[in-house]
């Protein structure tokens, strides 16, 4: 099990994987916006989406898990 994590502080603009959905290594899953900035977060390892634990809208801080990759 891997976990995908913020690399900052920043809004959840836009989810792009669901549960279940089977994602490869450097695909964009998560993008987040930080001082009008958007910031792509990638898959570290090809796999399945395990669990998804933010909602677009949701502050996350550096670190917080965002997705579960199986």
């Amino acid at each position: 099990m891997t976990n995908i994590v913020a690399s900052m502080a920043g809004s959840v603009w836009k989810v792009l994987v669901k549960e279940g959905e089977e994602v490869k290594e450097g695909q964009d899953v998560v993008i987040l916006e930080s001082m009008k900035m958007e910031i792509p977060i990638t898959a570290e390892t090809t796999g399945v989406v395990k669990k998804i634990h933010i909602n677009e809208g949701d502050f996350v801080n550096d670190e917080d898990v965002l997705i579960e990759v199986e």
